[in-house]
């Protein structure tokens, strides 16, 4: 990529940052590139798709949480890595307001980047979710679609509440509960026979 490319790609990068932070992920394309310094073209010769632009910005921490997977099942018992995980998910759901229905958008898209940057991550959690079922931790017909739906659903309801109501809800708080509702029952003997 020549210098001058290079150097518009960045900031490019940088002022959708600003506009996802400000406006949420449905921020304006047209403002980005004006932002930017550069005209709409510029924008989608480098990004043609916003979520082309939105795996890119959120490149890094993708592999962030990609790996992040790895280090906290090697460092904790499985139950408790799967949850200190899944913290982390909520969290970087909560980075850009519209980013968990963006997320949930790539599952009907498998040819996009997002879809694909998004499955890493996805698998990497699966890891952590069918470790935590061998260890007795959770349920083992819990899938990891079914996974990633309760999480994307309570971090977007985290979403929505806090826009409404700031601070009404913790979404650590909604994560235990979530986490608590997928652990195994003990058989109750004699109940309902």
């Amino acid at each position: 990529m020549r210098a001058d490319a290079r150097r518009n790609y960045e900031r490019l990068l940088t002022e959708a940052r600003v506009a996802f932070a400000e406006h949420g992920t449905g921020a304006s394309l047209e403002d980005i590139a004006r932002r930017a310094g550069v005209g709409t073209g510029t924008l989608y010769r480098h990004f043609p798709a916003r979520e082309v632009l939105l795996e890119a910005v959120l490149r890094e921490e993708f592999q962030r949480l990609t790996a992040s997977a790895g280090e906290v099942a090697a460092a904790r018992p499985a139950g408790p890595a799967l949850l200190a995980w899944l913290r982390e998910l909520v969290a970087f759901n909560g980075t850009y307001r519209g980013l968990t229905a963006a997320f949930l958008q790539t599952l009907l898209d498998p040819a996009s980047e997002l879809h694909a940057a998004c499955e890493v991550m996805r698998t990497a959690g699966g890891d952590l979710l069918r470790a935590a079922q061998q260890a007795g931790q959770i349920r083992p017909d819990v899938t990891a679609l079914e996974l990633f739906t309760l999480v994307s659903g309570l971090s977007w309801a985290h979403e929505q509440t806090a826009a409404a109501l700031p601070g009404s809800l913790a979404p650590d708080r909604l994560l235990h509960l979530t986490v608590e509702g997928l652990a195994p029952r003990p058989a109750q003997s004699g109940v309902g026979r």
